[in-house]
C-alpha cells in the first residue's frame, strides 16, 4: 500500500533501526509487550493519539506471564482508542482485561466443525519413555519427510534431542525461548531455505512460524493443552499442502489422547511403530536411488574402465567388486537395522510390573513400612527421591489413581518413577525424582486435581508425618479410635500388658446344650 509503513519492535533486536523506524513515523508498530514498554519510557513510541489496539494472543500472554505488561500498556492508551482482543480462550484474567478496558464490546465468536485441516494426517503412537528417542530416530527414516518440527516440553531437551539428531547424521538444530532472537531468524531461515530439515522447539519459540516446507510435526512430549496440540500441528499442511501429525504418548496417557480428540472433533489414527523390515526396505531403497542417481547424473567412463581393468587382473567377479565398493561406501556401518529387544510392555495405569499384586501386597516378608496400594506408606524417601506435598486429600474425594494420571501427563513422569502416595484428610504426599525442573514444578502447582490446585510443595516432615506427635512414631489407639482392648490400660488384658505379663487365656468356647 502506498504511503502506509509499518514497524515490528521486539527484543533480542538491535535498537537503533527500531528507533530510526519511529523517527521517520509508522501507521502500525506490531510489537512485544516488553518492547514496546521500553519505547514508551523512552518516548520514541508516543501512544497519546492512539486510534487502534489490538491485543493477540490474550490468552497466551497471560500463559507466559505477559499481563501486567499489557496492563501497563492498555493503561497509557488515551479513552477514545478502540481495542480489539484476540484470544483462543476467555480465562478469568482475560475477562476482567475486557470488562475493565473495553468499552461495549462486541462478542464474535468463530466455530469451525474442525479444529484441525482435513489434509493433516493425525496419528498416535503408543511407546514407553526410554524407548522415545529411538521410536523417532525410525520414524524420521520411515517417513518421507521434508522439513519436520519436533515438539518438546522443556528448553533443556530442545538442545538434548538436537544433538542426538545431529549425531545420527541428521540435519537439526534446536529453537527455544533462551536463543539470541538473531539465531532464532538464523534458524528459521536456514529451515525455510532448506540447509536444515528438522527443527526440535518449544511451544512459545514454534508459535507464529510460517515455513510451507514442512511436512511433518512430531510431538515428542504431549502439550500442556488440547489448544496448543492444535496450535502445534497448524505448523504443518500449509499453503494447500497435506501434513502429517504425529504424537507420542505412553500407556498412562491414553486419557490426553481422548481430551485432544473431544477438542478437534477428529479422531487420531493409532498406529504401530516402523518395523525394522520396513526400515530395511526403506534403506535398499535409497541406496538403488543413491546409485540410479549417480549413473545418471556422473560421468562414469574413468571408473568403469578401472573396474574392468581391475576384474581382469583379480580374477574376481563384477558383482564381487561392486559389493566390495559398497561396503567402502558403508565406511564400515551396517546398511541394514537390526531387531533390538523387546521391551516388557507396560502396564496400562503406567505402574511398575514388580509391584506386589492385591493378593500378596500385605503379606510381605521383607522388613519395612507396610504397603498400601502397592506404594509403600511412611519412612523416608529412598535415594533419588524427595517428598512433595499437594493440597488435596481424602475429604477432596482423591484417589492414587487420580495424581499418578496427572503428575504421568503433566510432568512427562512415568509412573514406574512415581513413588508412594500417602492421601490424607486434607492433603496427601507423594515421592517424586529429586532434582525436578522449575518449569515442571510450576506446571504441578497449577494443576487440578478432584476439583482443586495440587499446589504442590516440598514436604515439611513434621507437617506431614502421620506418626510425628506420638512419642513411638506408632499411632496410638486414642487418636486412630481403636476400641481393641490391648490399646487401652483398663481390662486384664490391658493390665497384664502394661505390667509385662501375658493375659491369661481365654476358655475354650462351647456349644449350648439346645444347638444342633
Amino acid at each position: 500500500m502506498d504511503g502506509f509503513s509499518v514497524c515490528a519492535i521486539y527484543g533480542g533486536q538491535d535498537y537503533e533501526p527500531q528507533l530510526r523506524a519511529l523517527r521517520r513515523g509508522v501507521q502500525v508498530v506490531v510489537g512485544t509487550p516488553g518492547r514496546v514498554i521500553d519505547h514508551i519510557k523512552r518516548g520514541s513510541l508516543k501512544v497519546g493519539s492512539l486510534d487502534c489496539l489490538v491485543l493477540d494472543e490474550a490468552d497466551e500472554m497471560l500463559n507466559m506471564g505477559f499481563l501486567e505488561d499489557v496492563q501497563f500498556v492498555l493503561d497509557q492508551t488515551p479513552e477514545t482508542t478502540q481495542i480489539a482482543l484476540f484470544s483462543a480462550t476467555l480465562p478469568d484474567p482475560i475477562r476482567r482485561i475486557a470488562q475493565k478496558h473495553l468499552k461495549d464490546p462486541e462478542t464474535i465468536q468463530i466455530k469451525h466443525k474442525t479444529m484441525t485441516g482435513a489434509n493433516i494426517r493425525q496419528r498416535c503412537l503408543y511407546v514407553t519413555p526410554r524407548d522415545k528417542t529411538e521410536l523417532l530416530m525410525r520414524l524420521l527414516e520411515s517417513e518421507d519427510t521434508d522439513g519436520v518440527i519436533v515438539f518438546t516440553k522443556t528448553k533443556e531437551a530442545t538442545t538434548t534431542l538436537a544433538d542426538k539428531l545431529v549425531r545420527w547424521g541428521h540435519t537439526a538444530a534446536a529453537l527455544n525461548g533462551d536463543m539470541p532472537q538473531a539465531l532464532r531468524e538464523r534458524t528459521v531461515d536456514k529451515l525455510k531455505s532448506g540447509h536444515l530439515d528438522i527443527i526440535v522447539a518449544t511451544d512459545v519459540a514454534a508459535r507464529g512460524l510460517d515455513v510451507p516446507r514442512i511436512s511433518h510435526v512430531i510431538n515428542f512430549d504431549p502439550p500442556h493443552d488440547s489448544e496448543s496440540y492444535v496450535h502445534r500441528i497448524g505448523r504443518t499442511g500449509r499453503a494447500g499442502r497435506s501434513g502429517e501429525a504425529i504424537i507420542l504418548l505412553s500407556h498412562s496417557q491414553r486419557g490426553r489422547l481422548r481430551s485432544i480428540e473431544r477438542v478437534t472433533r477428529q479422531s487420531i489414527e493409532i498406529v504401530d511403530p516402523p518395523s525394522t523390515a520396513d526400515i530395511n526396505r526403506k534403506r535398499v531403497d535409497n541406496f538403488n536411488q543413491r546409485i540410479t542417481e549417480t549413473i545418471a547424473t556422473r560421468d562414469m567412463t574413468f571408473f568403469k574402465q578401472m573396474i574392468a581393468d581391475f576384474a581382469e587382473k583379480s580374477g574376481q567377479p563384477v558383482e564381487m567388486i561392486a559389493a566390495a565398493l559398497a561396503d567402502m561406501a558403508q565406511n564400515g556401518r551396517p546398511l541394514l537395522l537390526k531387531d533390538v529387544p523387546k521391551s516388557k510392555k507396560p502396564r496400562d495405569n503406567g505402574y511398575d510390573d514388580s509391584r506386589p499384586s492385591k493378593r500378596d501386597r500385605f503379606n510381605r516378608s521383607d522388613e519395612g513400612p507396610p504397603r498400601r496400594g502397592g506404594r509403600r506408606i511412611g519412612g523416608a524417601p529412598r535415594d533419588g527421591m524427595q517428598r512433595f506435598r499437594v493440597d488435596v486429600g481424602r475429604a477432596d474425594g482423591v484417589k492414587p489413581g487420580n495424581l499418578v494420571g496427572a503428575i504421568a501427563n503433566e510432568a512427562g513422569i512415568n509412573g514406574e518413577f512415581i513413588g508412594p502416595i500417602d492421601i490424607q484428610h486434607n492433603y496427601t504426599t507423594v515421592d517424586l525424582p529429586a532434582g525436578m525442573p522449575n518449569d515442571i514444578f510450576q506446571t504441578l502447582r497449577n494443576t487440578w486435581v478432584a476439583g482443586k490446585q495440587l499446589n504442590i510443595s516440598v514436604a515439611d516432615e513434621r507437617s506431614t508425618n502421620r506418626y510425628a506427635n506420638t512419642d513411638s512414631g506408632r499411632p496410638s489407639g486414642k487418636r486412630f479410635g481403636l476400641k481393641d482392648k490391648k490399646f487401652k490400660s483398663g481390662g486384664k488384658a490391658g493390665k497384664a500388658n502394661m505390667a509385662g505379663k501375658k493375659p491369661g487365656k481365654k476358655k475354650p468356647f462351647k456349644k449350648p446344650a439346645h444347638a444342633k
